[in-house]
């Protein structure tokens, strides 16, 4: 466990310092290949079935591939070994690209080129944008850093900890499954039920951790004792209809002061989400890089976690 501690490690500084470089080869997109063609078994009378099978597929072919890479290199020396792994975490990892995507729409949003931050702020969410002010563009903003905080770094750093590269990439398969099929509509509510019922169970205590640490180690820009944020986060979080997300969300609406949670808008049908927080200011543009900073406090504290707990591991 100790090599996977070092591996993490190195990871995040890999991660912080290149990020994923666009023009750069990158296995979520293999991954993303693989479920589109595995989409055609997305038929109706054996979607749900066709669901299991085609995450089982998913899941046995990239897990097969970074065991083969990690224990050839590891058969070769430690060191190349966790050279190796390292660099497959880092690919797993979100630090620098979800930094720079909320710096893509924190730069026009000052500037009050609302149609260029708009436009930038779809390409990182799902709801519509075309219509939304400064307001809620930031909202879209902090709710996505937020989230993402777990799904594309702790609870990626999680599973690299228990079992190594194969393990960060067991979960980045899940969720990339999740994000292309899991949607509860008519298309793949039955096909993408299991990944959707899996990232949520490989999501459940990386989420809760990080809310935590979110809210008993970051910055405290609403003047409320840390009793109270934490009966603050834990009456919202569960409000949030993913079973995970609420816990990051409610822990950076608690911190930052705001509310968030509201009426968004998906494909012109509009939906509410319960409010988190509570709106002692008013959310305002600098709470993207507010937002981004509590991202950072996170992962290093997450990190130090995870290698305190593989080192009490090792002793033990």
């Amino acid at each position: 466990m100790i090599y996977h501690v070092l591996a993490i490690g190195l990871g995040l500084v890999l991660d912080r310092l290149i990020g994923d470089p666009p023009t750069w080869p990158h296995p979520v997109r293999w991954i993303g290949s693989l479920i589109n063609w595995l989409k055609r078994l997305n038929v109706p009378k054996y979607a749900f079935r066709n669901g299991f099978i085609m995450l089982a597929i998913v899941l046995i072919t990239v897990v097969s591939i970074t065991v083969g890479l990690v224990s050839g290199a590891y058969a070769v020396s430690p060191v190349i070994g966790v050279a190796v792994e390292a660099v497959l975490i880092a690919a797993g990892l979100s630090q620098k690209s979800l930094k720079q995507a909320a710096e893509d729409v924190y730069a026009p949003l000052v500037q009050k080129d609302f149609a260029l931050a708009r436009e930038k702020l779809s390409w990182i969410v799902g709801r519509d944008t075309n219509a939304l002010g400064e307001s809620e563009i930031t909202r879209g903003v902090v709710e996505t850093v937020s989230e993402n905080t777990s799904d594309g770094i702790t609870a990626p750093m999680f599973w690299a900890l228990l079992f190594g590269a194969p393990g960060l990439w067991l979960y980045k398969a899940v969720n990339t499954c999740d994000s292309m099929v899991g949607y509860k509509n008519e298309e793949f509510r039955a096909f993408g039920f299991a990944s959707a019922k899996f990232d949520d169970i490989l999501n459940y205590v990386p989420s809760r951790i990080t809310g935590f640490l979110i809210v008993v180690l970051t910055r405290n820009d609403s003047g409320m004792p840390l009793k109270k944020r934490l009966s603050i986060w834990l009456r919202d979080a569960p409000k949030h209809p993913s079973p995970n997300s609420g816990w990051l969300e409610a822990a950076t609406a608690v911190q930052l002061g705001v509310e968030l949670g509201g009426v968004n808008s998906y494909s012109g049908v509009r939906l509410i989400r319960a409010k988190m927080g509570e709106p002692l200011v008013e959310l305002e543009v600098q709470h993207i890089r507010r937002a981004v900073h509590q991202m950072h406090v996170a992962t290093v504290s997450f990190f130090v976690l995870i290698a305190i707990g593989g080192m009490l591991f090792e002793i033990a």
